[in-house]
């Protein structure tokens, strides 16, 4: 108990460091990368570090940090945040809640940061979010989309939802399926217990778009879907 009490503070004092440090390198970083590099990911490590997470990577060599694309992946906890902007070695911007982007301070540096909120119970901004993100890839930035658009509980993937598909068909990049696994065991959803551990990162080869229309998204989703769950179960 008192390693929760502690470590979860110790969580939210190190955000409110990083945030204001956030906060001071956004008055002359004009595209968010600064952020990102210097804030999100140091952030992002030290967290791992102390809560005591061991993070296996595997699958690097199908990432180029040259090439704009979508990097999808399931959604076990959020710890996943931390692995990812631990582990991806590229200058990519979330597609992460609305409501997420509202908290104060860590909003506005998220903001920043570039990353970009997504309102999914109301389809007109959900298009207006999706339309931003084709924005940053047509100026050369990676996209980091959670197609489920939650978290699963028990580690199981669940279904898929169609936005990032539709933007990957429209902005012709590439898709790189991505697997986080064991992060639920590491913080159950509704949790605040960090338990030590591993998580395993597994990148998968770059599915081309090229030849998908929008009729074909149900054919894409499926096609991607089955990818992770492939790389989830050590089989690519």
């Amino acid at each position: 108990m008192v390693r929760v009490i502690l470590l979860n503070a110790f969580i939210a004092l190190h955000t409110i460091f990083f945030v204001l440090e956030g906060l001071c390198i956004a008055l002359f970083d004009r595209t968010g990368s600064l952020i990102h590099r210097y804030c999100a990911r140091p952030w992002s490590r030290i967290i791992l570090w102390v809560s005591g997470i061991r993070v296996n990577v595997r699958g690097l060599e199908n990432i180029d940090p040259l090439l704009p694309r979508i990097y999808m992946t399931n959604h076990q906890s959020y710890f996943d945040i931390f692995v990812l902007l631990a582990h991806l070695p590229v200058d990519f911007k979330f597609i992460m809640k609305q409501e997420l982007m509202k908290i104060p301070l860590f909003g506005y540096a998220t903001r920043r940061a570039g990353y970009i909120g997504i309102t999914r119970e109301d389809p007109r901004k959900a298009i207006a979010s999706m339309n931003k993100a084709a924005e940053k890839i047509a100026s050369g930035s990676s996209v980091l989309i959670f197609p489920e658009g939650t978290r699963s509980s028990d580690g199981i993937l669940l279904p898929f939802k169609k936005g990032g598909f539709t933007l990957a068909v429209k902005s012709g990049c590439d898709i790189v399926p991505v697997a986080v696994i064991g992060s639920h065991r590491i913080v159950r959803k509704g949790s605040f217990k960090i338990n030590k551990g591993s998580i395993e990162l597994v990148f998968g080869k770059p599915i081309p778009v090229s030849g998908y229309s929008k009729r074909d998204i149900d054919a894409l989703m499926e096609k991607v879907r089955d990818t992770i769950l492939d790389l989830m179960a050590g089989h690519v």
